[in-house]
């Protein structure tokens, strides 16, 4: 079962590449798994020097990307995400699909650690060839997302992959963050999660295109009225494509039950906005939305660096804290550097 292809990029030159950089890109575009794991390690480090090279390999990447199918899971922690991605992505290998997933691990906010411990959730997955499993540490992100997935992503479409499946960290109402770098955002439920209120609430629920109540075999009766409720909450919302309407499955990810309905409902979601146009719309938009954000990144990062505000950010920072300025005259000040 093949995916449709996208149309590709516009050709780059692998202008200012040395040998180092020239044979990870080779390793990645030849599907090799070693120079995928070192190029987004390339991409994640902090230091200076390995982030201009890393754009250089992005650069260099970026016509063979564009063509996987985008996949973002969440849900709140214990809703089963790893054990219906293992299950998932053995049902599409089977299809004679290539799997990457890009799990996002929580780092502690008082050590900075992470576990990095979803291979061993997904044990049957991270053995068979056709599938790329990558950890990594959200480093305190917002969103349930680290800050390079979407780099990530691209990497690994590079490197050939049909399906990638970003995971993110046990979510709640506002980490939405996923939604805006993936085709299609699934979210994982639970049976007994809350009532018809909770199911309205605005946030994470109103920007699914795919609702599934997983672990549905521990109380089938109770899978069945979270359905009813969400399918009914899912009318008062305003729907995100006027061409699709959000469907909600139940699962069991552990028995391997109705995998084989979510993904033919993936698929019917690819194509009806691809009829549509939207698809492709979408990507155009979230490309522009990354764009910016690695303005605002930048932005905060020349302020931060800035000699004058080096210099005047501790006496101003001594000087609110003891209230002898407001932060909004101390913030102006600062800003007027730049």
């Amino acid at each position: 079962m093949n995916m449709p292809e996208l149309p590709s990029p516009t050709n780059t030159a692998n202008a200012g590449l040395d040998a180092a950089d020239r044979s990870l890109v080779e390793g990645v575009t030849a599907g090799q798994l070693r120079p995928l794991a070192k190029t987004i390690t390339l991409i994640e480090s902090q230091r200076e020097d390995h982030k201009l090279r890393a754009q250089r390999v992005l650069e260099a990447l970026l016509p063979h990307t564009g063509k996987a199918m985008r996949v973002g899971i969440s849900g709140v922690p214990g809703v089963g995400k790893s054990t219906f991605i293992e299950a998932l992505g053995l049902y599409l290998i089977e299809q004679g699909l290539r799997i990457a997933v890009l799990a996002v691990d929580p780092s502690s906010s008082v050590t900075g650690g992470s576990i990095l411990g979803d291979k061993t959730r997904m044990e049957l997955l991270s053995q068979n060839p056709a599938a790329f499993i990558r950890p990594s540490p959200s480093a305190c992100s917002l969103g349930g997302v680290a800050e390079k997935t979407r780099e990530s992503m691209l990497v690994c479409e590079a490197a050939g992959f049909d399906v990638i499946i970003v995971e993110t960290v046990g979510v709640g109402q506002s980490e939405t963050a996923v939604a805006g770098m993936t085709d299609i955002f699934c979210l994982l439920q639970l049976p007994n999660a809350g009532d018809d209120l909770q199911a309205i609430k605005k946030g994470i629920m109103e920007i699914a295109d795919l609702i599934v109540i997983n672990k549905a075999d521990i109380d089938p009766a109770a899978a069945m009225r979270a359905r009813s409720q969400i399918k009914t909450a899912l009318h008062m919302l305003r729907p995100a494509s006027p061409n699709w309407t959000v469907p909600v499955l139940t699962l069991s990810a552990l028995h391997n039950q109705g995998v084989t309905e979510f993904w033919t409902a993936v698929t019917d979601y690819r194509k009806a906005l691809t009829a549509s146009g939207e698809f492709a719309a979408k990507r155009q938009q979230q490309a522009m939305a990354w764009m910016w954000e690695l303005i605002d990144s930048g932005l905060r990062s020349r302020f931060r660096n800035h000699p004058l505000v080096k210099q005047e950010l501790p006496e101003l920072a001594r000087a609110v804290k003891e209230g002898s300025t407001t932060p909004s005259l101390a913030a102006q000040r600062l800003l007027g550097h730049l």
